[in-house]
């Protein structure tokens, strides 16, 4: 196993996380964002991705944080994540995208146990990266079915 990971890092509420690059697919400006009653607020709308509906995920809310407004920085990272034994095209909703970069995972510690505003079970790891953490989310701990109390499964509308 690779002692580095290439992560893409993004913001949410003054935190920076990363996603594993290989996951990402396609970056994009805030666009229309369809309501859709009785969803969980985590996964409370869908966008258009490509001419596919897909769900459009806040992590802000599976991580505690309060939600700011949409401005200028704000963007969506689509990505590809296999649930349930199905790949699923997911909108993620960040306060601004940074960049691509390579984390060392020799410098990984686990979240703590007390002491987080987060549910720990929703963060793989912390990476030290000069004078900061980078939050790695455990994105499949998140939507996984009872994870919340406000959400379930992701599935793609069709």
């Amino acid at each position: 196993m690779s002692d580095e990971l290439e992560v893409l890092t993004f913001d949410l509420h003054g935190e920076t996380l990363a996603l594993e690059a290989s996951i990402v697919r396609e970056i994009m400006d805030m666009t229309a964002i369809t309501v859709v009653p009785g969803a969980s607020a985590l996964v409370g709308g869908v966008i258009n991705f490509r001419g596919k509906v897909i769900p459009l995920a806040n992590l802000h809310l599976a991580f505690g944080m309060e939600v700011g407004p949409t401005t200028i920085d704000s963007r969506i990272v689509v990505i590809e994540l296999e649930l349930d034994g199905t790949f699923t095209f997911i909108g993620l909703r960040t306060d601004k995208v940074n960049e691509v970069t390579t984390l060392d995972l020799t410098k990984k510690e686990p979240p703590p146990s007390i002491g987080m505003r987060w549910r720990p079970e929703y963060v793989k790891c912390l990476v030290k990266r000069g004078g900061e953490f980078v939050v790695l989310p455990d994105l499949h701990s998140i939507f996984a079915v009872g994870s919340h109390t406000t959400g379930g499964t992701l599935k793609a509308v069709a």
